[in-house]
């Protein structure tokens, strides 16, 4: 049995160029316009587009009012809906320009994208400790990435689009910065082998990947499902677990990256533990910015026992 590394295969095959792919050519090729327009330009078509997304997606839209009602009874129809809004012309304006990452220069990653926070990275480098960066599913979290790549040494992983071009395509974009991108079902063995040899990477937490081995814990007004697997993680691989926000701020047009302190090794002692703390750091993260959450995931689909489902 092989033992080597299951990375996306980056490298171009002719197969790619097969009529079934070209429309996805032509999509490819307007999102490397929108990547190499300026800002100033691209957002305020970004804004109408978001107006026709929001028409069309109403299956996705449908699920995002469920997540926020259900997180946020307080909230107003109008409040709701004023996210919703506001969450779809995030996603559209984020989508458009994400080929700069791509097509455009480090130097311009640097300029978009703000860091602040870094001493805390840079405290878990000078103890010889690399980082399990925590981020939720927010729009611009390919931004974050390879923002902390240009920093340090970095992976992901990832799972394989159905579209082989699209997966190419992405995949290249994700580890333009030097870092290798793993396929799932690379598991979390590989994450560790990584850490052992220095090199830190993102770990999502509000994923409901089912109940096998999920513990149920507080999340806003309600409960969500977490595996407590990244306290085993961190303590194998010697690794300090850093939480990661991120915001993109339409009037400057620039991201707002901030690494928060770690989390305290004693908060994730036991699954009930760390299923809580990363609950309360995705409460966090997500806060802070809560019109740029990917509220369309079916995040909470696993309910405790005889509870019927919310979609």
């Amino acid at each position: 049995m092989s033992r080597k590394p299951k990375y996306f295969d980056r490298r171009f095959k002719a197969e790619l160029l097969h009529p079934k792919y070209w429309l996805t050519w032509l999509a490819i090729g307007i999102l490397v316009i929108f990547g190499l327009m300026p800002a100033w330009l691209r957002d305020p078509i970004a804004r109408l587009l978001a107006k026709l997304v929001k028409k069309i997606a109403t299956k996705p839209l449908r699920v995002a009012r469920v997540n926020l009602t259900t997180c946020f009874p307080e909230k107003s129809d109008a409040d709701i809906e004023q996210i919703l809004q506001d969450n779809i012309e995030n996603f559209v304006m984020i989508l458009l320009a994400q080929s700069e990452l791509l097509v455009r220069s480090t130097e311009n990653l640097r300029q978009r994208v703000e860091l602040e926070g870094f001493e805390h990275v840079q405290q878990a480098r000078d103890a010889g400790q690399p980082v399990i960066f925590i981020m939720p599913h927010v729009w611009g979290i390919e931004y974050a990435g390879l923002r902390l790549n240009i920093e340090l040494p970095m992976v992901t992983m990832a799972k394989a689009h159905r579209n082989k071009l699209f997966d190419w395509f992405n995949n290249v974009m994700r580890s333009s910065r030097g870092g290798n991108v793993y396929m799932r079902e690379a598991g979390i063995r590989a994450l560790l082998a990584e850490l052992k040899q220095g090199n830190s990477f993102f770990y999502l937490p509000d994923e409901d990947l089912g109940p096998d081995k999920s513990v149920f814990a507080p999340f806003f007004s309600t409960v969500k499902a977490t595996i407590p697997v990244v306290g085993r993680l961190s303590t194998a691989g010697n690794a300090q677990v850093l939480p990661v926000k991120i915001g993109y701020d339409q009037l400057r047009r620039k991201y707002k990256l901030t690494v928060m302190p770690a989390i305290a090794p004693e908060e994730m002692q036991g699954k009930e533990n760390e299923a809580l703390a990363l609950n309360r750091v995705v409460e966090q993260v997500i806060s802070a910015y809560p019109e740029q959450y990917m509220w369309f995931l079916k995040l909470l689909r696993t309910r405790p026992p005889g509870e019927p489902s919310i979609y």
